[in-house]
């Protein structure tokens, strides 16, 4: 645990396992220095917000870092991963890379137009690092992006410290860090953030499931719309009457940002809530 006397190695008390809860990385606790015998944690205090994969709690901002190109992004996989966060309570920047390679204009379009901050960045430019710094400085970071984005390349870009290598996100760091199961938070440009081996968008897709009742308020574009269609039950897919559909077809909304709403949907609606 990291404290500001330094960092120390505690266990949780027994209590915590008989309420069935877990500490995570990212908690924010009390703890008992003993002299001795073991360091031990007291009090978990309240989360705003945890994560199932990976397991982490009270995070900030989760990164979504796509390529313009070699990989081409899916807007599929970033609305899933913006819709997760926004489920969560934790704010999605998206950092697209390789804008020296091909345009960003498409997707900084869409994402810009819906509230979604969104940074362009080039590791052979400079283009975009200090905006990202300023952004995750003293916050709980997450990094998610598929293999090949340049996701070590933008870290390294970062923090010089990190020193990792091309396709590698995990390093093993000497220095001081607190350590929750297989997630690990270090420090990182005025914060913190999540170590994870094997960590990919696949692992938040498959986190945390969103129920179709909910669905709508992880989409903040739909906000000022919902309460406003002809019936109380439109699912805002297809129906005759909803605002969401009429806003799509205005343009106020960006048709790919529907097809993925859509195709949420049809997957949470047989979700029982026994399932979660």
């Amino acid at each position: 645990m990291e404290t500001a006397l330094g960092i120390f190695e505690c266990k949780a008390r027994g209590v915590f396992r008989k309420q069935k809860i877990t500490p995570l990385a990212g908690d924010r606790v009390v703890i008992s220095v003993n002299e001795n015998q073991e360091n031990t944690v007291d009090v978990i205090e309240e989360r705003k917000n945890e994560l199932t994969r990976p397991p982490i709690a009270n995070v900030d901002i989760m990164a979504i870092v796509v390529s313009t190109i070699n990989p081409k992004p899916s807007t599929l996989i970033i609305d899933k991963l913006t819709a997760i966060a926004c489920h969560k309570g934790i704010e999605p920047v998206i950092i697209i890379t390789k804008t020296d390679l091909a345009s960003s204009d498409e997707l900084t379009s869409v994402y810009s137009s819906v509230g979604i901050k969104t940074v362009c960045v080039s590791s052979q430019t400079g283009e975009g690092i200090d905006e990202v710094k300023n952004l995750v400085s003293g916050k709980i970071c997450v990094f998610t992006g598929n293999s090949a984005v340049g996701k070590s390349t933008l870290l390294n870009k970062l923090d010089e410290t990190l020193s990792l290598k091309t396709g590698e996100y995990s390093n093993k760091l000497g220095r001081g860090r607190h350590t929750t199961r297989e997630v690990e938070l270090f420090e990182f440009c005025g914060g913190y953030l999540a170590d994870t081996p094997g960590f990919s968008s696949l692992d938040f897709e498959k986190s945390d499931l969103i129920l179709k009742d909910e669905l709508p308020y992880c989409f903040p574009e739909f906000e000022k719309y919902l309460g406003g269609c002809k019936f109380s039950t439109c699912s805002h897919t297809c129906e005759k009457g909803c605002k969401i559909v009429e806003a799509v077809e205005s343009g106020e909304i960006p048709l790919s940002r529907h097809n993925s709403f859509v195709s949420f949907y049809n997957d949470a609606k047989n979700i029982k809530e026994w399932e979660l």
